[in-house]
């Protein structure tokens, strides 16, 4: 059964230069103002989950039940909420197709200060309707998220609070070039989840199921009309390799959010994880909150766990509503555990106070990380090879890993320059791999970094010991031969290892695959195995002639490599 509520579909929203944006508007059925919960987009307002996210949807269905009760799922629509179960709660569901897409005109130029502007305009629509109660909430996954960190620093008047659920922070360092190095996923999700419906697609695309309309129209526009009428995402990346301005206008100055926040993050996701941390720690926002959980990026924000963390904060923030909300801790994390289960845990702050930042050496001639500095040693291993791992005895006690980890390694190249990547690993008693669900994949590695050896140059005034900042604004070339020093983010983790379990760390120059046959996953043309659809191999970013070389790591007792892990002391693990 359809929930009852008043269905305003392709409202009009005027903007500055002329262009009207499209939007539907889900409320309640009388008159009394009420509060907004607002996403603006480019995935099509009409498309329906089940019909283009069908992969997504069917693992709901079997999985997470609880998701899709209690609403017909008319309305369900990706990424954003469920309007039968927001809207029967008192409050308005705003959807707007963003400059470009769907049902709106313009041109597409994704995460622009434009389309930004667009928002803040959208979130000041809505806070002057006659329906409206003045108050607007910004709540939604991924890019419904990291929007949401740039449109909160211009300050709308009518936005009340936001909630990025899962949604990376920083355009260059999380979403596209991870270390520097270029992740092949922006170009291949682009024509696959945007230009699919892009304004004018029209008749050659999906059709809303409950008007029968175009998602992507009404003018069905030629493919070099179409083509005409968007920036060129792949050949941006290529044509910037460093954080120039092309980065910095679409990454937010976190210290000008200061609305109510809560940034919920997931362990695994490698292209939000970092953000949703960096979101909580950088914003000036006097009251904020962070929860992290785990499993695939989408799944508990449909889920009753979500909602009610949702409407706990939104009832507090934009309905005045005693939620309990004034007694939620500050941080909240659902810590991992080997077996896949988590442990909810309350904590004051992040990272934890309590954290022993430990040090686990590289000793290249064992392979083997230890407490205490090696004797000097080098390993050698081809860059685009299995490279080198390095592991702990089994270990006597349980040990948890929860927090941004780093590493100091030194390193040479037979060529000008090396990618290097880092993997963080659990392996148990048989040697084994431990993985998690991330956030595509059902076998994520615990945690990940890597860094593009030229870029190594650090932002002293941002980094931390335990999370070093790199400007990437200009090249440091290698002589080949020579060692330099690398400093190497390793994004949050949480794992609690049991005894006879051992930590690990792979050292190489690609991306890290989990051994075994299969068979694995693919999506988007990529095989899952261990990074989900988030690597780097683009021929034109990485030419063999220059990442293809041998790379040597070397430690030793005067300068080692290192690992620094957050090790949560166990006597306090459960405060």
């Amino acid at each position: 059964m359809v929930a009852e509520m008043r269905i305003d579909r392709d409202v009009c929203i005027p903007m500055d230069d002329g262009v009207e944006l499209r939007a539907d508007v889900f409320r309640p059925l009388g008159d009394a103002p009420c509060p907004v919960i607002m996403t603006h987009g480019p995935y099509a307002k009409g498309l329906a989950f089940s019909e283009g996210y069908g992969y997504m949807w069917q693992a709901l269905e079997r999985d997470h039940p609880d998701a899709l009760a209690g609403s017909s799922n008319a309305f369900q629509n990706w990424e954003t909420v469920d309007p039968e179960k927001w809207v029967p709660d008192g409050y308005a569901c705003v959807r707007v197709d963003s400059r470009g897409a769907g049902r709106s005109p313009g041109y597409l130029d994704m995460f622009s200060p434009r389309e930004i502007g667009d928002y803040a305009a959208c979130i000041e629509w809505a806070g002057t309707q006659p329906w409206s109660s003045g108050k607007v909430g910004l709540l939604g996954i991924s890019y419904y998220a990291m929007n949401q960190w740039l449109v909160a620093g211009l300050h709308p008047r009518h936005l009340a609070a936001i909630c990025p659920w899962e949604g990376s922070a920083d355009y260059y360092r999380e979403f596209c070039r991870h270390g520097g190095i270029l992740n092949i996923f922006a170009p291949r999700w682009a024509p696959a989840q945007v230009f699919r419906v892009q304004h004018g697609v029209g008749e050659r695309g999906h059709r809303d199921p409950n008007t029968g309309e175009p998602v992507a129209g009404p003018e069905t526009l030629t493919a070099p009309e179409l083509e005409a009428n968007r920036a060129d995402l792949a050949a941006q990346l290529l044509e910037h390799p460093l954080a120039d301005d092309f980065y910095r206008e679409r990454t937010p100055d976190l210290s000008r959010i200061k609305v109510p926040l809560l940034s919920a993050g997931n362990w695994a996701h490698h292209l939000h994880t970092r953000g949703n941390f960096e979101g909580f720690s950088g914003a000036s926002s006097a009251q904020k909150w962070l929860e992290v959980h785990g499993l695939e990026h989408w799944t508990l924000f449909y889920s009753d766990y979500g909602l009610d963390l949702q409407k706990r904060f939104f009832g507090h923030f934009l309905k005045g509503e005693d939620t309990g909300w004034d007694r939620q801790p500050p941080v909240t994390l659902n810590v991992r555990r080997v077996d896949g289960s988590f442990e909810k845990r309350g904590e004051q702050e992040w990272p934890l106070a309590r954290t022993e930042w430990t040090r686990l050496y590289l000793d290249a001639d064992e392979r083997a990380l230890t407490t205490e500095p090696p004797t000097s040693g080098s390993v050698s291993f081809e860059a685009l090879g299995e490279g080198v791992t390095f592991s702990t005895p089994p270990l006597d006690r349980e040990l948890e890993i929860t927090g941004p980890a780093a590493a100091k390694l030194r390193i040479a190249s037979s060529t000008a320059d090396a990618d290097i990547f880092l993997t963080l690993r659990v392996l148990d008693p048989a040697g084994r791999d431990v993985t998690f669900v991330s956030a595509m994949d059902s076998k994520g590695v615990p945690a990940f970094g890597c860094l593009r050896a030229s870029q190594r140059k650090l932002d002293r005034a941002r980094s931390l010991p335990h999370r070093p900042f790199h400007t990437h604004d200009e090249p440091w070339p290698l002589t080949p031969g020579d060692v330099v020093e690398l400093d190497v983010e390793i994004w949050p983790t949480s794992v609690v290892v049991p005894p006879g379990y051992r930590i690990a760390v792979t050292v190489q120059g690609q991306d890290f695959e989990l051994s075994g046959d299969g068979p694995w996953p693919e999506f988007n043309g990529v095989q899952m195995r261990g990074h989900g659809i988030f690597v780097h191999r683009d021929e034109q970013d990485r030419p063999v002639g220059v990442f293809g070389g041998v790379t040597t790591l070397v430690s030793s007792a005067e300068e080692p490599s290192y690992l620094l892990v957050p090790v949560i002391p166990a006597r306090l693990q459960r405060a």
